[in-house]
């Protein structure tokens, strides 16, 4: 894994850090619902795979967030140059399994790539996961069931460093439709400042792929 220490004594936040590191629950996170009228155009015309078409527009944005892809290891913070993610995959008897993907690929490539880590997931169907292979993750899942205005995730203790990012089902207001995308971040290392740049560069990587001028 490619990451690098950060100077705690030249960390910016250190004094954010140690308070917010202190807490029971450290946790903040906000659900916002983002427009994906385009891009939904786009999937259907093409007929491209809902899922993994938002889970590579969360990643490049969640990329793109310096404090994304900072993680808490032993009471220090180390920064990796890129992230994967790691995703639920919904398994026939009702319940799912893990599988990890990298977006470090053109859109075009990611898809044919994604689909064919899902169905190897399906059939390794686990959740077990080695502690020193989850620090380079964001979380993804989904509730493609309902339409939602908040969500409470399970977090362990002591608590993790890792963005957790779910969507849920999309909705019609107006003439626009709407995604409910819900991010959950430790606080020790990400702001509510970084949660909002992460929704613009969001905002910025579907319009890339509405565009069709994917970076």
């Amino acid at each position: 894994m490619d990451y690098r220490y950060l100077d705690m004594e030249t960390y910016k936040r250190k004094d954010h850090f140690a308070y917010f590191s202190s807490m029971a629950y450290p946790y903040v996170g906000l659900t916002v619902n983002v427009d994906i009228t385009e891009l939904l155009t786009e999937k259907k015309g093409r007929n491209l795979p809902f899922f993994l078409t938002i889970c590579y527009c969360v990643s490049k944005a969640a990329n793109k967030v310096t404090e994304f892809r900072q993680r808490i290891l032993d009471n220090k913070i180390i920064e990796f140059a890129h992230c994967q993610t790691s995703h639920t995959v919904a398994l026939e008897d009702g319940t799912y399994c893990y599988c990890t993907l990298d977006d470090n690929r053109p859109f075009d490539e990611y898809i044919p790539y994604a689909q064919k880590a899902q169905e190897a997931a399906r059939r390794a169907n686990t959740i077990e996961e080695e502690d020193a292979d989850i620090y380079d993750k964001f979380f993804i899942s989904t509730l493609p069931w309902v339409s939602y205005t908040a969500l409470v995730q399970p977090v362990p203790a002591p608590a993790d460093s890792n963005p957790r990012i779910t969507w849920g089902k999309y909705f019609i207001q107006g003439e626009r439709v709407l995604l409910p995308v819900t991010v959950l971040c430790n606080h020790a290392l990400v702001d509510g400042i970084h949660i909002a740049d992460f929704y613009e560069k969001l905002d910025e990587q579907i319009r890339l792929l509405t565009n069709k001028q994917e970076k």
